[in-house]
């Protein structure tokens, strides 16, 4: 069945090389263009006229002959009017017979506009490209006078310009003039914009009703939803066309908020397309998992590996193991079969499952993943009903759920031993440039309290996790504090070359017993450096100690190492410094990325066997090369914080949040995820903060309640539509307080040989998370200017296959996408230009890098608001309201001056005041009498007991609570200096440092479209 997503004519101009920022080699124009989308001739015989397609817009205007084919009907999605690329038409000059064949009968329809209604008189503004053409080619229309308010000839070319046009309805049988649309059986000749063009012609036909606008239409000012335009288009005076007309992710957000949001999702359907991450929905697990922890590009997988190279949608999902369930929403159970352990299929070694079928009166059980026919244990037992299911099905997690944990034998342990309770090691840089920031002291006055919310399991009345301390500059020193001693003891290692630990006994304590040594320790490390002048550090045998230390305890655990410079004392790991901004723009600037391998390697290698986990807080004054010091903590399961020029009074409270955030979230350890798919497909990359010996294992020292790993399947052989695509994932770790588990998440997916299903049922938000990770990935080994074609080139490839196999026949010059993709251009504008693909000399290597590896590990939710943050508006917020008020595009035309605006994106939080806020609003929110008085520095809002600053600050407050790290809030003033930062984050405008404009990016991809398809 055909079917028709969302439809649209983009406005563009003849892109030029390097259009929108791009270099002239990123899909640069063809240097004469196809006649598809050349100029059209200027006589009365043009065709190729571009138009909507709604299914509420009547039959269409130009007959197959000029179209492609018969008028589509409607379908999946929502069709959206819009203007033309160039070349796409022209104007349609045509006699009487020009309507089309019979039982098409022309159809007047030009964009909803502002109508000033009389009884004789209609003055409307009509948006769209006019090509070049005179008064003179307008034949006389008897009883209507058209008014140009411009010059009498017109010769403009592509370009957007606006027509005020008065109709004087002088024949009183003519009594509709509805939105530019005339009552039809008047006879008369007519000047009006069919989608944005200029055509005379003779009209008879349907009358156009109310309901013509067909859906979404934005209201007063034009048809919704294709008004916007490109900002930089050559011509004379333009006029931007309303954005409002294309695609809004914000819109996407809120319909699905409005029908899917406050419901409960049960998971009992095999490919359903769940909730977006956006929404706020509660989940009922009853036999897959919970799109919480697993998530996927498409929820029906083609049936064969030909259909899956032909549409080029990447079959992944996201699996976020230890994903945070909300309170209201059932706890893991845990299943416990004693010394027996886990049932598994003999063949490939699936654990018990939904998916397993009993037969033979529940003696045996039939594998969902590969057909093995096993026999049941005898302990295991229990006879079926009627329907053939298990008498204890719902007694039993692991027959009626999507996700449950197995408690796991010593079989599953080290060397046959059981698991130890994890250790937590801070290890603190304390040369030259820590001690006089002030960093040391705030790390120390910190642990002092934070080291009582360590996490424990639920309901323990205290954590098992041991913790101990390091300092180090260019040596390490090592604490007892054993609590049997009075005075903490100091170990120093200064051997850097040979690291190995001094003391066992004594150095990973338990903190309730060690407290008053523990703190004493606190207490004298500041004042133990308060005179160092050493600036010089080592890293590398930092991270090595803390294996060793790991490694003597028989334990995992993790280091939180607080680091301030590049590593340039003489030690393994030594690095110097490499950031070269020549090389960007040059085939080499991928080396920047490249972490230093060696040392480094074999350490991730080490951290890694160990179940050691690396969290890095950088505090850099200038290049420390974090894609080598980042290295290990993202292939460990780590985190890497960096807080540029680091001053306390201005970082530290963002720091600590971070820090406790860190310290205190759920976690496991020493973990190792496989993931099991059922015949006909097989998991074949995997992107996150992971390491792989091999191609099937994938290794985390951690794994916290944060982190997602990015699984790519392809297919080995045909799908069956019948039995679906089955997978399991099982992740063996060892939580915190030492005991080894099995997390099992189960999903089934439809299968489908018709791309039209795979379509419909995509989620974008999953698309970009994979898509990122694929990116970041590949720069590290082709040119950024490879890697952006190959980006684009794979997304037309998609979008042009919709359209060849689902979507119904109609105008080349016509965008249409899939309903369930339609906001996916903006999100991959937006990765476009982000820092790392964006290859700027303005741009720090480091914060590059940076960005490069957190998001290696980020989960669908964290991707999704990194490229499309939100804009929230609050001057005019609804104080007495709980909700926060609903965001708005993320563009500068949604910036009023008399705004307030807030945007956050997981990683900034920014507050902006327009030039002309209301002193009140100021007054409310800062206790200060103007904007000129409001102080940029401040990093967090006063409290003021008034609603507006109340309801404020508990809107920051639920930002900060949801991510997973800490953001720090900065004031913005509207034309100040410190804008620049904030409006790098408006992702549909063009990019400060090269990139297109969202609407731009979409006439691009438009027309890669079109060149796929011609």
């Amino acid at each position: 069945m055909s079917q028709q997503g969302y439809v649209a004519t983009p406005p563009y101009s003849q892109a030029q090389p390097g259009m929108g920022g791009y270099p002239a080699g990123f899909g640069s124009a063809p240097t004469s263009p196809p006649t598809a989308m050349g100029h059209p001739p200027m006589g009365p015989h043009s065709s190729q006229m571009a138009h909507p397609q709604s299914p509420l817009a009547g039959p269409t205007m130009a007959g197959p002959q000029s179209m492609g084919g018969p008028p589509p009907m409607g379908g999946m999605g929502r069709p959206f009017p819009g203007p033309p690329p160039p070349g796409a038409g022209g104007f349609q000059q045509p006699g009487p017979g020009a309507a089309g064949p019979p039982g098409h009968p022309q159809q007047l329809q030009g964009t909803d506009s502002t109508v000033t209604w009389s009884s004789t008189v209609a003055i409307t503004k009509l948006y769209g490209f006019v090509g070049p053409f005179s008064m003179s080619q307008i034949k006389p229309i008897p009883g209507i006078k058209v008014c140009f308010q411009s010059r009498d000839r017109i010769n403009l070319g592509p370009c957007i310009w606006e027509l005020t046009v008065e109709l004087k309805l002088i024949d009183c049988t003519a009594k509709c003039v509805l939105a530019n649309r005339i009552a039809p059986g008047t006879g008369y000749q007519s000047l009006t914009l069919w989608n944005c063009l200029c055509v005379t012609g003779q009209f008879g036909g349907q009358m156009a009703g109310p309901g013509m606008a067909g859906p979404g239409m934005a209201g007063p000012g034009m048809a919704g939803p294709f008004q916007g335009g490109a900002a930089q288009m050559a011509g004379p005076p333009q006029k931007k066309l309303d954005p409002d007309s294309i695609p809004s992710t914000t819109q996407v957000i809120e319909d699905d908020q409005a029908k899917r949001g406050g419901q409960v999702y049960t998971t009992n359907l095999r490919g359903q397309v769940p909730p977006l991450v956006t929404t706020d929905y509660t989940v009922q697990d009853q036999g897959n998992a919970s799109p919480r922890f697993m998530r996927c590009t498409t929820y029906s997988f083609p049936c064969t590996a030909d259909l899956a190279k032909q549409c080029q949608v990447p079959l992944a999902t996201i699996i976020k193991p230890f994903a945070t369930v909300p309170k209201n929403e059932t706890p893991m159970y845990v299943v416990n079969h004693g010394e027996t352990g886990p049932i598994r299929c003999n063949r490939c070694k699936a654990y018990m499952c939904p998916y397993m079928q009993f037969t033979d009166g529940g003696r045996r059980y039939q594998c969902g993943f590969c057909n093995c026919v096993n026999e049941v244990p005898a302990f295991y037992f229990q006879h079926l009903d009627h329907m053939g299911k298990r008498v204890d099905f719902y007694e039993r997690p692991e027959l009626s759920l999507g996700s449950y944990e197995f408690a796991a034998t010593l079989d599953y342990c080290k060397n046959n031993k059981p698991a130890s309770p994890p250790a937590y090691i801070f290890m603190i840089d304390v040369s030259y440039a820590n001690i006089k920031s002030g960093l040391v002291r705030l790390v120390c006055d910190e642990l002092k309290t934070l080291l009582d919310n360590l996490p424990r399991e639920d309901g323990a009345e205290s954590s098992m996790v041991k913790v101990g301390f390091v300092t180090y500059n260019k040596i390490l020193h090592f604490y007892n504090v054993k609590s049997a001693l009075a005075q903490p003891q100091m170990m120093v290692v200064s051997d850097t070359a040979e690291m190995f630990v001094p003391l066992l006994d004594g150095f990973l304590v338990n903190f309730q017993e060690s407290r008053a040594v523990i703190n004493n320790l606190l207490d004298q490390i500041p004042d133990m450096f308060a005179d160092t002048n050493e600036s010089e550090t080592v890293f590398a045998p930092v991270i090595q100690a803390g294996v060793e230390a790991l490694k003597a305890a028989e334990c995992s655990g993790k280091l939180f190492i607080f680091h301030s410079s590049i590593p340039t004392a003489e030690a393994p790991g030594k690095l110097k410094n490499r950031d070269d901004k020549k090389l960007i723009n040059t085939e080499k600037e991928k080396t920047l990325f490249q972490p230093q391998k060696a040392v480094y390697e074999q350490l991730s290698k080490d951290c890694v066997s160990q179940g050691c986990s690396v969290d890095l807080f950088l505090f850099p004054s200038q290049y420390v090369d974090i894609a080598t010091m980042g290295d290990v903590a993202t292939h460990t399961g780590g985190s890497v914080f960096k807080y540029s020029n680091f001053q306390v009074e201005r970082d530290g409270q963002h720091f600590l949040s971070d820090l406790r955030k860190d310290v205190e979230k759920a976690i496991g350890f020493d973990a190792i995820m496989r993931v099991r798919t059922s015949t006909g497909f097989r998991a074949t990359d995997f992107f996150g903060a992971i390491h792989m010996n091999n191609t099937t294992d994938v290794e985390m020292a951690a794994v916290d309640c944060d982190k997602a790993v990015t699984v790519e399947f392809k297919h080995d052989d045909t799908l069956s539509e019948e039995t679906g695509a089955l997978m399991q994932c099982a992740l063996l770790y060892t939580t915190i307080s030492g005991q080894r588990r099995l997390r099992i998440h189960n999903l089934s997916l439809n299968c489908s040989a018709q791309l039209s299903e795979l379509y419909k049922s995509c989620e974008t938000d999953a698309l970009i998370n994979f898509f990122a990770k694929s990116a970041y990935r590949a720069m590290l080994n082709q040119p950024l200017k490879t890697v952006k074609e190959i980006l684009v080139n794979q997304a037309a490839h998609m979008l042009a296959c919709y359209r060849k196999n689902c979507a119904s026949p109609s105008a080349a010059s016509q965008l249409i996408l899939p309903d369930a993709m339609k906001v996916f251009p903006v999100y991959l504008n937006s990765l476009l230009k982000t820092g790392p693909l964006v290859g700027s000399a303005e741009l720090s290597t480091d914060d590059r890098a940076h960005q490069r590896l957190s998001t290696t590990a980020m989960g669908v939710e964290d991707t999704q608001l990194l490229l499309y943050p939100r804009l929230i508006p609050l001057h005019n917020m609804d104080v007495a309201s709980d909700v926060v008020p609903t965001p708005v595009r993320c563009s500068e035309e949604r910036l009023t001056d008399a705004g307030m605006f807030l945007l956050e994106n997981g990683c900034s939080l920014f507050l902006w005041l327009g030039q002309a806020c209301p002193p009140e609003m100021i007054q409310s929110i800062f206790n200060v009498p103007s904007l000129a008085h409001v102080s940029i520095d401040l990093r967090s809002l006063p409290e003021l007991d008034n609603p507006q600053s109340q309801k404020l600050r508990s809107i920051v407050d639920s930002l900060l609570d949801q991510r997973p790290s800490s953001m720090k809030l900065m004031i913005v003033k509207q034309k100040d200096r410190s804008e620049i930062m904030f409006r790098q984050h408006l992702v549909e405008d063009k990019g400060l440092h090269g990139g297109a404009s969202y609407m731009d990016f979409l006439c691009y991809v438009h027309r890669e479209i079109r060149q796929v398809l011609t």
